[in-house]
């Protein structure tokens, strides 16, 4: 089974997960290349909206996803890795 994280992406495929990083879940939203900043995403999700993730947030995916954006993602690419995130996510609950 993947470890999925608040916004529906699998740590479990990353080749950071467990060593450099344990996931956003574990280390409460602040990756090891994000200087200590919280993710958007969980901060939102877990913190203001008291969800476990975004696939119980009737909004998603929302405004906070298209700012966190990866940019080597096409308008296409990023449109279908949002949509997969979200079904995996309200599969998973």
């Amino acid at each position: 089974m993947s470890d999925l994280s608040v916004c529906g992406t699998d740590c479990s495929a990353c080749y950071c997960y467990g060593k450099m990083c344990n996931g956003c879940n574990e280390c409460e939203g602040k990756v090891f290349h994000a200087e200590g900043k919280t993710c958007a995403i969980y901060d939102c999700t877990v913190h203001t909206k008291a969800l476990q993730n975004c696939g119980e947030c009737e909004k998603a995916p929302c405004e906070i996803w298209m700012k966190t954006r990866d940019p080597k993602f096409s308008d296409e690419e990023f449109s279908q890795n949002v949509n997969m995130r979200i079904q995996a996510l309200r599969q998973k609950g």
